[in-house]
C-alpha cells in the first residue's frame, strides 16, 4: 500500500482581474472588512502573482487560473469549490453565498482530468438549493495520512453534509463547535486549524471545554505535535495555513500577517519538519480569508 502524503506537491490558484470584498459573505465572517483602497483589484492581482512566484521558488507546482469575470469577487479561495484526493475522487461543494455558486469552472475541471488520473466528479453543488452546505476544503481540514476530516459546525458547514460526503471519500467526520471572543460561529474550519504531517495548527481556546478531549485524542493518535494558537493568533489567520511539499522538503506557506503573528516557539516548532514560506497578502485577507483559502491542493496521480 502506497503512504498517502498530507503535503501535495501542486496546487491550483485563480488570479482575480476584479478582486473586492463580498457583500454576500460579510454578515457571518468576522474577518472580513471593507477594503477602501482604490486599486484594490490591481493589489488583489499582483499579491496572487508574487505568492505563485514564491511558491514556484520552493518547487511547488502552480496551476494558475485567470478570473476576468466582475460577479465573483471570491473567486480567488478556490479551496471552497472543490477538493481532490488520493483515491482519484475530486468533489465539487455546495456554497453558501449565491454568487459564490458561480465560480464553478469547467476548465479547471477538465485540466485536472486531463492531466491527472481522476477516476470520478461527484457534484453536491445541487444541495445548496436545499439549504445544506459544504464549502470544501473551507470546511473540512483533512488529515489524508489518517483518514479523517475535521469540521466546525456553521451556516457554511452542514453536519449531514459532512456526513455524506466522508462516506464517500472514507474519511473519519470530526465535527465540533468553535466559537469567536462575542460567541459567533467559527464561519469555516481553516481559519481555526491547518493539519500538517507532523503538527497540527488550532486554537482550543475557541473550542468549548467538553471538546478539547476528542480533538486532542485525535491528535494523539495521529503522533501530531499541536501547536495551539491564541484568539488573537487566529485573527492574524495564523491557522489559515498549508503544508506543501517543495523541491527540498516540505514548506508551510502561511501570509506574512500570520507570520508576524506566530512566536518565536511555534515558529521553531513548525521548522523542525517544515520551512516557513510567508506571502504577503494584505488586500486579500481584507476578503476574509488568507493563505489557505487561496490554495486548492492536488491530491491527485499525475498522468
Amino acid at each position: 500500500m502506497s503512504i498517502i502524503n498530507q503535503a501535495p506537491t501542486a496546487v491550483v490558484m485563480v488570479r482575480p482581474h476584479h478582486f473586492t470584498s463580498n457583500p454576500q459573505t460579510m454578515l457571518d465572517n468576522t474577518f472580513q472588512s471593507t477594503c477602501h483602497s482604490q486599486n484594490q483589484s490591481q493589489l488583489a492581482f499582483d499579491e496572487v502573482t508574487n505568492a505563485v512566484k514564491l511558491l514556484q521558488n520552493e518547487g511547488v507546482t502552480v496551476h494558475l487560473f485567470e478570473d476576468e469575470h466582475t460577479h465573483t469577487p471570491d473567486s480567488v479561495f478556490p479551496n471552497n469549490w472543490f477538493s481532490t484526493h488520493h483515491s482519484g475522487e475530486l468533489v465539487m461543494y455546495p456554497m453558501y453565498a449565491e454568487n459564490r455558486r458561480l465560480e464553478y469552472r469547467k476548465d479547471i475541471i477538465d485540466f485536472l482530468t486531463n492531466h491527472y488520473k481522476v477516476l470520478s466528479v461527484t457534484d453536491y453543488s445541487f444541495l445548496a438549493k436545499e439549504n445544506a452546505f459544504l464549502e470544501g476544503t473551507g470546511s473540512l481540514v483533512i488529515d489524508h495520512q489518517h483518514k479523517l476530516a475535521y469540521a466546525v459546525e456553521s451556516k457554511r458547514t452542514t453536519k449531514t453534509v459532512v456526513n455524506t460526503v466522508c462516506e464517500q471519500l472514507k474519511l473519519k467526520p470530526v465535527v465540533f463547535n468553535a466559537y469567536d471572543t462575542q460567541g459567533t460561529a467559527v464561519y469555516h474550519t481553516n481559519v481555526l486549524m491547518c493539519v500538517a504531517t507532523e503538527f497540527a495548527m488550532i486554537s482550543l481556546d475557541m473550542v468549548p471545554n467538553s471538546q478539547h478531549k476528542q480533538l486532542t485524542s485525535h491528535f494523539l493518535q495521529s503522533h501530531l505535535e499541536v501547536i495551539n494558537l491564541s484568539n488573537e493568533q487566529i485573527a492574524h489567520f495564523c491557522g489559515n495555513a498549508i503544508e506543501l511539499q517543495g523541491e527540498n522538503g516540505r514548506i508551510l506557506a502561511l501570509s506574512q500577517t500570520a507570520f508576524n503573528a506566530l512566536t518565536t516557539e511555534q515558529k521553531a516548532a513548525i521548522q523542525k519538519t517544515a520551512k516557513l514560506v510567508p506571502l504577503p497578502i494584505p488586500t486579500i485577507e481584507s476578503a476574509g480569508g488568507s493563505v489557505r483559502c487561496m490554495i486548492a491542493g492536488i491530491h491527485l496521480q499525475s498522468k
